[in-house]
This record gives C-alpha cells, sequence and structure tokens, in this order.
C-alpha cells in the first residue's frame, strides 16, 4: 500500500544505519544535501548491495568507510536496532539493521557527496531538523537503549512504522531488555 492507502505493489530495500560516537560522546549525523530527508539530519548509512551478498554488518562497515572514512571491524558493530518503514514516502517499504559503534571513533572528513557530517552533543539531537520517524520512533527508542544491555551495552529494538497515512502508526515489536513501565 502506498500513502493514499491504495494496494499498489512497493519495492522492498534494505539498508543501515551506522551510530557513531566520539571520545566526548557527542553523535556524528549527516545533514543530507539530497533525497531521501534532503534538509535533515540522520545518521550515516545506506542501502545494502543485495547483488553481492553483502551482509548488514559488511553495509555498515563499507557505509562507515565511504561516508566517515574510517575502517571499523565488524567486531565493534553492535546491532541495536530492527526498523522496517512500511511505504515510507509511498516510495518503498524499509528493513534497516541499525548499528552502534562500540567505542569512540575519530573522524575529520566533514563534507561528502551526500552532505556534512557533524557532530551533536546527545541533548541537541531532539533540537535538529530529523525525519519524523527518527524524531518521533528511532532516537527515543536508541535513547531508551542507549547502556540498558549486558555490561553497559546499547540493548535492542525492533519497531515497525506504518507511513501509509500522514499519522505516523507503529509499534514496537520487541525490546531487550524490556523496559519497566
Amino acid at each position: 500500500m502506498n500513502v493514499t492507502g491504495s494496494s499498489e505493489s512497493l519495492p522492498y530495500r534494505i539498508a543501515c544505519l551506522c551510530d557513531l560516537r566520539d571520545e566526548h560522546g557527542r553523535i556524528l549525523l549527516l545533514r543530507r544535501a539530497k533525497s531521501p530527508n534532503m534538509g535533515l539530519c540522520s545518521p550515516i548509512g545506506g542501502k545494502l548491495d543485495v547483488e553481492t551478498g553483502e551482509s548488514p554488518a559488511q553495509c555498515a562497515q563499507r557505509e562507515i568507510m565511504e561516508e566517515a572514512g574510517i575502517e571499523v571491524s565488524i567486531e565493534r558493530l553492535h546491532l541495536i536496532g530492527l526498523v522496517s518503514e512500511q511505504a515510507f514516502e509511498g516510495k518503498g517499504h524499509w528493513l534497516m539493521f541499525v548499528y552502534r559503534v562500540l567505542g569512540p571513533v575519530e573522524v575529520t572528513r566533514t563534507q561528502i557527496r551526500e552532505g556534512t557530517l557533524e557532530w551533536f552533543e546527545p541533548s541537541e539531537i531532539d533540537a535538529l531538523p530529523l525525519p519524523e520517524t527518527d524524531r518521533l520512533i528511532i532516537w527515543p527508542l536508541m535513547r531508551r537503549h542507549d547502556s540498558s544491555g549486558p555490561g553497559g551495552r546499547p540493548g535492542f529494538f525492533a519497531v515497525h512504522i506504518d507511513c501509509r497515512t500522514p499519522e505516523l502508526r507503529w509499534s514496537v515489536e520487541q525490546e531487550s531488555p524490556t523496559p519497566s513501565r
């Protein structure tokens, strides 16, 4: 279904989002110069290369190298979330693997083809121009599970977001650990 509710078949895309932090705990975001989300801030990431059989972690590793210019071992990539978006912008469905790079990174690059890389304090995130799904759903889940896992590592969440109507609907399908209500 698309935004208008028709039963038109839409393509499914697989991607990764990468949460990189520096030694001060600041978060690296990309102020996008291209669609989707032009002019908005989002984590670096990109589409999985399905033709080569690339894994989601390999996709994250490649995107970090392409966009941030640094090598990160797969062992440092910690899967913190799965996000499925139904009919995003009426153009397609997305399945996104969200990774946190364990330990600080040093990124000196600022300008890339996709936009401008900038560091932000976690407290600044809500004041930034963000995609609506990120502001309402993804960042709150990332904050909730920031260090909720074993040994202070990030926890895990899986969320399905229905983008077919102007008002987003979502359901958290899994959280670990389960937050106390």
